[in-house]
């Protein structure tokens, strides 16, 4: 009020304000300053990319069709962006939607991903956004013992199932790879036998690659 602002001095300094009390210059630097101290920064960038299921039926090639459509850095923009979305039961049948950490692209070209490989958890239609979210929770909350082995995770739309996998890095490191699926399906509580399948022998076969490692 008038009256208060009129008994502080303009320039009473850091012992003269109550405790808590932010100093403002009158520009809105304390506020600015306050809102950046409320953001919880991540410890990790991460993109969402959509893989659109139309674009698939044309003759195009692999991975064309995957477009980055979100980064972010904080808790408080990841619930933001995720809370004004389609969740995964209600995406079209085809749809991939991916996470993966910035500067990381979804494909098995990329350097990151090219040695690397994923485990794969398969649901019933509409019953993967429980497994979606949990999943996405413990990348971004950097949950994995071996999180630096992590790429990231997508979610795929099918005509009879939906799947969730995470993407990982060096494929040979075996024990990072079991932690990585054990813990995983700890958060999930999942309590079925998951594979984990290397991206090169996955491009390598036509009928789908043998598991190299199952837990």
């Amino acid at each position: 009020m008038a009256e208060d602002t009129e008994t502080r001095p303009a320039s009473a300094g850091a012992e003269e304000r109550e405790e808590g009390e932010i100093a403002d210059d009158g520009d809105g630097s304390a506020a600015a300053a306050a809102g950046r101290v409320s953001a919880h920064p991540l410890e990790n960038a991460w993109t969402f990319w959509f893989d659109n299921p139309q674009g698939k039926s044309r003759a195009v090639a692999w991975g064309s069709t995957i477009h980055p459509i979100h980064t972010f850095s904080t808790v408080e923009d990841f619930w933001s962006f995720y809370n004004n979305i389609h969740h995964p039961s209600k995406l079209n049948v085809g749809a991939d939607f991916h996470c993966f950490k910035d500067k990381i692209e979804p494909k098995w070209e990329d350097p990151i991903c090219a040695n690397g490989g994923k485990w794969t958890i398969s649901c019933g239609k509409g019953k993967s956004d429980t497994f979606w979210l949990h999943t996405l929770l413990a990348l971004i909350g950097e949950q994995f013992d071996f999180g630096d082995e992590i790429c990231g995770a997508v979610v795929s739309v099918r005509k009879n199932q939906e799947r969730v996998a995470i993407w990982t890095k060096n494929a040979a490191n075996e024990t990072a790879q079991i932690s990585i699926g054990k813990q995983w399906k700890e958060f999930l509580d999942y309590k079925d036998s998951i594979g984990f399948v290397v991206h090169e022998d996955a491009k390598r076969s036509d009928k789908g690659a043998k598991n190299r490692y199952t837990v």
